[in-house]
């Protein structure tokens, strides 16, 4: 069952929807229901915690043909998931987040904390 009955809104950070909407359909629609669960306080089976953020800032990763497609999100905030990231990950160096996409991902959250304090949490 649902801890939240109403879904918390969705917000989109930097370009982030633009390139998520450039993944394939398949990887969106997963991608989507991990969204889905975290707006309703829940955990899609694909969703780990990020280590070196904040808690509440969380991983979606789906593979799709041999490719391997990232969302970064976080549910810090009780009234709204902020979308910090979307990439295709193209490392073939191990299973870590690129610096240069972790870079991307602290600079909107940053950003995401800052249009929080305008709306008064």
């Amino acid at each position: 069952m649902d801890r939240q009955i109403f879904p918390r809104p969705v917000a989109w950070i930097g370009s982030s929807k633009k390139d998520f909407a450039s993944f394939p359909e398949e990887v969106q629609a997963e991608m989507g229901y991990a969204l889905y669960l975290a707006q309703t306080g829940n955990r899609h089976r694909h969703t780990k915690m990020l280590k070196g953020l904040p808690s509440g800032t969380l991983e979606v990763l789906v593979t799709s043909r041999g490719d391997t497609y990232r969302m970064i999100y976080t549910i810090r905030f009780p009234s709204v998931v902020f979308v910090l990231h979307a990439f295709q990950k193209k490392s073939k160096s191990g299973i870590a987040t690129p610096k240069f996409e972790m870079d991307i991902v602290r600079q909107r959250l940053r950003d995401a904390e800052e249009w929080m304090k305008g709306v008064g949490r």
